[in-house]
């Protein structure tokens, strides 16, 4: 390796005493480490954060098993890969396939690789960001272990640092005195790969500003700061960044801004957001900040998470920005969740009220004889498909959890209520 390969590919660990955190699934006694230690394991999926070892991990098995190693990245691959490594596979009598981001191959893609799996042509290593009970099929996760690796905690993180700078040659030239780790740790948001690459830049930077040989280069938090700033794109799909623009997103979208909302969409896309995350926001924003004001943007939401989920990028983008104009020039109402708010906080106060006789369900004899729906009437026969009657449990009655928005659908709701419930409601 030179010093164009990156640090954390440089200093990646080649067996399991080097690897830092997963000590439940890779520490002495551990399940996998007796597995790897054997040289019996089985197909797996290795599920968790970015840049907690899954490669790494990946990795350490092909290298302990020296075994033919196949490596995939579902972003990139597709059927033909897979069938090409299949029938490598099959005149080596076996090989290891790790396939990055698996959570990304569609249903076809999964299937093509169950028969190789379950004759144990392959052994399937699958890393996913993802709940692989939900992204993986169920006919390839029953021939797959699944491993939870875990986030690294700060102490992980701080041991990586120390150990990098003492180990790799590169960053050894530097003089790099480690003096505080607060916004590496933060900035990186816990990934490894991410926290390496940042400590790189830093290191560099620093070193060619003073541009002495043997001076002390101090890392600050201040400088940290100041060249992730300027040197950076501030986008980060686990860490501080990730939250802030997705807030700044929704609050444009809620602010009817849908050039705000475009810029911050265009973000997320650039850095590699989840097409299915930003999709899942919107479905919620939907409900929350639109709601009955205009109904057709749940609907529209929810076509576009299940296209975007079908499609993937680049051709998301596409459908995301049309949605995403679309929430934001609607009008609003957060009407919804305010009246579940308020009946949650009911419940909280008055707890589990019995539900009044005429409105139970009496599907036996007893429980007609005990008066159950006694005396309800059927909306249907009434007036306008309307007959006043009580709902709600002794102590709430009168009250009222939905207000409806001031907005031109939600009055007409209005108008329709105070009609229905006008002695009994203030609408």
């Amino acid at each position: 390796m030179n010093q164009t390969t990156p640090l954390a590919e440089r200093i990646r660990p080649e067996t399991l005493n080097d690897l830092i955190g997963q000590e439940h699934l890779t520490g002495k006694g551990s399940i996998l480490r007796n597995a790897i230690e054997s040289g019996r394991i089985p197909s797996m999926i290795l599920w968790g954060p970015p840049g907690v070892g899954k490669t790494t991990i990946a990795n350490i098995i092909a290298h302990n098993l020296q075994v033919p190693y196949f490596q995939l990245s579902a972003i990139s691959s597709g059927v033909k890969e897979i069938r090409e490594i299949i029938e490598a596979a099959t005149q080596k009598s076996g090989a290891v396939l790790f396939i990055d981001e698996i959570h990304r191959f569609n249903k076809g893609q999964q299937d093509a690789l169950l028969g190789a799996v379950e004759k144990g042509i392959i052994t399937l290593i699958g890393a996913t960001t993802e709940n692989p009970s939900f992204e993986v099929n169920s006919a390839l996760l029953s021939r797959c272990q699944v491993y939870v690796l875990k986030a690294l905690n700060e102490t992980d993180l701080i041991k990586l640092l120390a150990q990098t700078i003492a180990k790799d040659s590169i960053i050894a030239q530097y003089n790099i005195v480690l003096k505080e780790t607060e916004a590496l740790i933060r900035i990186s948001g816990g990934d490894a790969r991410k926290l390496l690459n940042l400590l790189e830049l830093v290191s560099e930077t620093i070193n060619n500003s003073n541009k002495k040989t043997g001076v002390e280069n101090s890392i600050t938090d201040l400088a940290v700061m100041d060249i992730a700033q300027n040197k950076i794109a501030l986008y980060d799909k686990q860490g501080e960044q990730h939250y802030d623009i997705i807030s700044a997103f929704i609050k444009s979208m809620r602010g009817s801004d849908p050039n705000g909302a475009m810029y911050w969409l265009a973000r997320m896309i650039e850095g590699g957001e989840d097409v299915k995350f930003i999709a899942r926001r919107m479905l919620i924003f939907a409900s929350e900040d639109i709601g009955n004001a205009n109904p057709n943007a749940l609907l529209l939401a929810n076509n576009t998470f299940d296209a975007v989920s079908k499609i993937g990028y680049p051709e998301s983008r596409i459908i995301l920005a049309q949605c995403v104009t679309y929430m934001a020039s609607s009008p609003k109402s957060n009407a919804a969740v305010v009246a579940i708010t308020e009946a949650q906080k009911a419940v909280q106060q008055f707890g589990d009220q019995p539900v009044p006789l005429h409105i139970r369900n009496a599907p036996t004899k007893l429980m007609k004889d005990l008066n159950y729906g006694k005396n309800y009437q059927y909306s249907h026969l009434g007036e306008g498909n309307f007959i006043n009657q009580e709902y709600l449990p002794a102590p709430l009655i009168g009250t009222r959890f939905y207000t409806p928005g001031n907005n031109a659908r939600e009055n007409e709701l209005r108008n329709f209520l105070k009609d229905k419930w006008k002695d009994k409601y203030n609408y």
